[in-house]
């Protein structure tokens, strides 16, 4: 191999060619790796810093639903014993509609027992007229002795 101007034409070439590469080519290649690995490191932190925001944020989420179960099982068990006072309730109304009914009853069977005690006193009367007519053989006036046979009933 033959060292000649050609090959000195080719280093020369070779080293205004690194020479302007190093110049124009390299450092704005250079600035945008730079500026990407800006980015890239920015978005990293903005990423950490996500996460530990969710993280908090599910923490937060996890409180909210624990007080929120906590509050729904006091809800249910108010709303159970306001029921349990409402059926309470209810059997006390029923028990006392059920006295008023009961004594109601018992007045009204008082009041029947009363007016056939009346009325078998008034048949009473009669027969005993009847059968005092009978025994006599005579009529017996009933205007005339109707004080009598009240007597006579009230006693019976």
């Amino acid at each position: 191999m033959n060292i000649n101007l050609t090959l000195f034409g080719q280093m020369i070439s070779f080293a205004l060619f690194v020479w302007f590469c190093m110049k124009f080519v390299w450092p704005p290649l250079i600035q945008v790796m730079r500026d990407r690995q800006k980015s890239i490191e920015e978005g990293l932190m903005k990423a950490e810093a996500a996460e530990a925001e969710l993280e908090k944020a599910n923490d937060a989420a996890a409180l909210e639903l624990d007080a929120a179960k906590k509050q729904s099982v006091e809800l249910i068990n108010q709303a159970q014993q306001r029921a349990n006072q409402i059926v309470e309730d209810a059997k006390g109304q029923a028990q006392q509609e059920a006295d008023r009914i009961v004594a109601a009853a018992q007045a009204e069977v008082e009041r029947e027992v009363s007016q056939a005690k009346e009325e078998l006193r008034r048949q009473v009367g009669i027969l005993a007229v009847e059968g005092a007519e009978k025994i006599l053989e005579s009529s017996v006036d009933r205007s005339v002795h109707q004080n009598m046979l009240d007597k006579l009933a009230a006693r019976l």
